[in-house]
């Protein structure tokens, strides 16, 4: 049984297969393949789009302005006609699926991002699938994440998924446009996303696009830098998720870097610390050593007023600082808990957000 987390993003050309309504056999095709990798142990988050064309279809397809107010009525309408979609072809093979609406404020607040992360994990530990839009029903240009290629990479990282797919209605992305020049070839795989990279997928200020492959291209960047790899391919074809999760060479592969760090802790680095948490022997020696999480038992003393999601600094009792991490509760939480068993924490608080006061995953350890 794999543990492997993938992030699968659905453009709406690939789930209406270009018609003016979602596409219901071609969806059940994709919730089989769905299906026999959940069964196999893989943790899947969906990112669909479909909101707007599915509201447009349920209210036969009106005639209305052509303003934002317009679309976000569709969206409105449409977001339960998608979700309810879903749900009933998950149901076909008795999986539970979660549906989250995100905006860009909720992924750059920290504690909202925290809240999101802690929820999307909450749903795959308990074998459900995330089914994940944007909130385009509320959503005003300053809010919004831009796309769902975009809001796919920034999900990935959400997860921290192995991989990323950018289903779409091309093979990949072609070294001149496919629509436009029959000798059009395929790249397979490209080591690093340059200047180059950008022009032939249709960077600004060019007119040599691929066709809707700009945005794929800023997803695969940002995925990529936060050591995801990811896979720009075609949604039509057949298997064509069971076979990139078992590896086969298909569409357009964007690698890791070979040097990398998580955005989220390089993010951690330039942070300025809100506060200290002072640690003694043996939780130095848990993270420095072992590599470990920061538990409550190994809190000595609280320095500063912060927030939960807030750098601070991670501090031994001789003075040195030996790490950053964003904890897990605030300040005036980890006073009460410090010293305590991480079983205690419900009972001393009214709630909890976990065992451990930093996850070795939101720490960066500083070099000696």
């Amino acid at each position: 049984m794999t543990q492997k987390t993938i992030v699968v993003k659905f453009g709406t050309s690939t789930l209406t297969q270009g018609s003016p309504t979602l596409n219901r056999p071609h969806m059940i095709e994709i919730v089989r393949q769905f299906a026999q990798l959940h069964q196999a142990g893989y943790r899947i988050v969906i990112v669909t789009s479909g909101a707007i064309a599915a509201g447009r279809d349920y209210l036969n397809h009106p005639a209305l302005p052509p303003t934002i107010a317009s679309k976000q009525l569709l969206a409105a309408v449409g977001q339960s006609q998608l979700i309810q979609t879903w749900q009933q072809l998950f149901a076909i093979y008795d999986i539970h699926i979660g549906q989250i609406l995100l905006s860009r404020a909720d992924i750059e607040d920290r504690e909202r991002f925290l809240n999101a992360r802690d929820t999307l994990h909450a749903l795959l530990d308990n074998h459900i699938i995330p089914v994940i839009n944007e909130n385009d029903a509320v959503a005003t240009a300053e809010i919004k994440v831009g796309d769902n290629d975009n809001l796919s990479a920034l999900v990935a990282i959400l997860v921290q998924a192995d991989q990323l797919y950018l289903l779409t209605d091309q093979q990949g992305l072609f070294d001149s446009d496919p629509r436009k020049n029959p000798d059009a070839q395929l790249i397979p795989v490209v080591a690093q996303i340059n200047d180059h990279i950008r022009v032939i997928a249709g960077g600004s200020g060019t007119h040599l696009g691929t066709g809707g492959m700009s945005t794929k291209i800023t997803a695969a960047d940002v995925a990529t830098r936060s050591g995801i790899e990811t896979i720009i391919v075609s949604g039509n074809r057949e298997n064509v998720i069971v076979d990139l999760a078992y590896g086969q060479a298909i569409g357009t592969k964007f690698t890791v870097p070979a040097e990398h760090l998580e955005s989220r802790k390089r993010w951690l680095f330039a942070a300025p610390s809100a506060g200290t948490i002072i640690i003694d022997d043996g939780a130095e020696s848990a993270v420095l050593i072992q590599q470990k999480s920061l538990l409550p038992a190994g809190i000595v003393a609280v320095v500063g007023r912060f927030s939960r999601g807030e750098v601070v600094k991670i501090r031994t009792q001789s003075g040195k600082d030996i790490a950053l991490g964003m904890p897990r509760y605030n300040s005036d939480a980890l006073q009460l808990i410090q010293g305590k068993k991480s079983q205690q924490i419900e009972q001393i608080l009214g709630y909890e957000y976990g065992a451990v006061a930093v996850h070795r995953d939101d720490m960066v350890v500083l070099k000696k």
